[in-house]
């Protein structure tokens, strides 16, 4: 764990999980979200960025002379609730650029306005516009860090079922189990740097709506995943979400896919959001890049 880092997630750890835990409404944490996406790289990359691209609200971000026969869908975090391509345009950019290929952000919409499944019928709609818009599913990769992450794999597993698998599909600390079944939800309640675990069932209450926390389309722990592509998770060893990613990968590797299980010791939850401050976000991004760049 590099000084940095230690640094920064012990300055900001009590500020955050103050705030989760004494918040009487986690919908105002979404200034919060906005707040925290201005720590990420403090130099805005060089890209073309185009708004309401596909005819869905989103955001192309294309460095310049990237591969652009290929696409990183990339659904941001946020719990659902919070979270925007704005908040999460420095990081995919990052990505894009390490990847050599373009990445489009979309504008799913959000809890308590509208809950579960709404998010996912969004993603499919995203990826049924990539499709009509001339990319083959083998030209396209899916992710998203959080409940992004979460999104990603549920329509990873949609895509799979229909036999339209996408290229591969990573997972930043992503929120696969809507149950709060994962065992680090108790052993890591005190050394999670942000969240506090028993605010957990105040967010899954507002962003379920009349959706089962079994349901695959919410939780991806409980979907099926046939004929699975190459699937990197990525998770910090300490963060109440870590089992969210160790239970998934056993999961996808009991169906027979490919899964690559990376554990960053003590670092907070998407400290890939911290790239530029501390070393760990960077070698995060580029592990991601590099897993990306030798699926096609």
């Amino acid at each position: 764990m590099s000084l940095r880092m230690r640094l920064l997630a012990g300055a900001l750890s009590p500020v955050v999980r103050t705030a989760f835990t004494h918040a009487q409404n986690p919908v105002p944490l979404r200034e919060g979200v906005d707040w925290a996406a201005k720590l990420s790289l403090p130099v805005q990359l060089s890209a073309e960025v185009t708004h309401d691209a596909l005819g869905l609200p989103g955001m192309w971000i294309c460095p310049p002379g990237c591969d652009e026969s290929k696409v990183i869908l990339f659904f941001h975090g946020g719990g659902y609730i919070a979270g925007s391509p704005q908040t999460h345009k420095r990081l995919a950019s990052r990505l894009a650029q390490l990847a050599n290929r373009p990445v489009f952000l979309p504008a799913y919409r959000l809890a308590p306005e509208h809950p579960l499944p709404a998010a996912f019928e969004d993603a499919l709609a995203v990826w049924e516009a990539l499709i009509a818009a001339g990319y083959c599913p083998k030209d396209i990769s899916i992710g998203g860090d959080s409940a992004g992450g979460g999104l990603g794999l549920t329509l990873l597993a949609e895509l799979c079922q229909r036999g339209t698998p996408p290229a591969g599909a990573f997972g930043w600390s992503p929120f696969t189990d809507l149950t709060l079944s994962s065992p680090s939800f108790e052993t890591n309640a005190e050394r999670d740097h942000f969240f506090p675990p028993e605010r957990a069932r105040d967010l899954t209450a507002i962003i379920l709506g009349e959706s089962s926390p079994t349901d695959p389309h919410v939780s991806p722990i409980f979907a099926q995943f046939p004929n699975c592509p190459p699937v990197l998770l990525q998770a910090s060893d300490c963060e109440i979400l870590r089992d969210d990613s160790v239970r998934l990968a056993e999961h996808l590797r009991a169906q027979g896919a490919e899964v690559t299980l990376s554990l960053t010791k003590d670092a907070p939850h998407v400290w890939q959001m911290f790239d530029g401050f501390f070393p760990e976000a960077r070698q995060a991004i580029a592990e991601t890049a590099e897993f990306l760049r030798a699926l096609n």
